[in-house]
């Protein structure tokens, strides 16, 4: 009875210190700040270009959330029949079209305010930003802490050169 109560008691003191800790809340302006610092140092823009860049940059991808969201509307639930799969397939064809359309609109007027280069280091400097957080995601408990920035504290694995 007595090592039954000690187990139980012990149970709740570690239910209650987890609990303690609470889960970790994914913050979008946290994140986009933090997305913003990490090109701004990665593609070495200035103060003049990041305030050129950014709003051009903020826009392409509220425009592109738009689409991806009518693609996630468009496959939430899988059509019954074949003329049905195929009109969604051509949908969502489509859409990653009107998805790649922004995207070259948007790098051609990133192109006009800022130089080409930084452009292209910038647009590669977020593909990294992106890997690294999934890379933190994935492992809650592991040295990024969930979706905590990876970036802090040297944190980053060293799997060779690639990111």
């Amino acid at each position: 009875m007595k090592k039954t109560f000690i187990i139980l008691i012990l149970q709740l003191l570690m239910a209650v210190s987890v609990s303690a800790q609470g889960p970790r809340k994914f913050s979008p302006e946290k994140f986009d700040a933090d997305m913003e610092k990490f090109v701004t140092e990665q593609a070495k823009l200035t103060q003049q270009e990041a305030d050129k860049f950014f709003p051009l940059f903020r826009e392409m991808h509220q425009k592109q959330r738009a689409v991806y969201d009518k693609i996630r509307k468009a496959t939430k639930q899988q059509p019954a029949d074949d003329k049905a799969c195929e009109a969604t397939l051509k949908e969502c064809d489509k859409l990653n079209v009107e998805l790649r359309q922004i995207e070259q609109n948007y790098h051609q007027k990133m192109m006009k305010a800022i130089p080409a280069k930084k452009v292209y280091d910038a647009i590669m400097a977020e593909n990294r930003f992106h890997r690294r957080m999934m890379r933190g995601w994935q492992n809650p408990n592991g040295p990024q802490g969930g979706w905590q920035n990876p970036f802090n504290g040297g944190q980053q694995k060293k799997w060779g050169k690639r990111n």
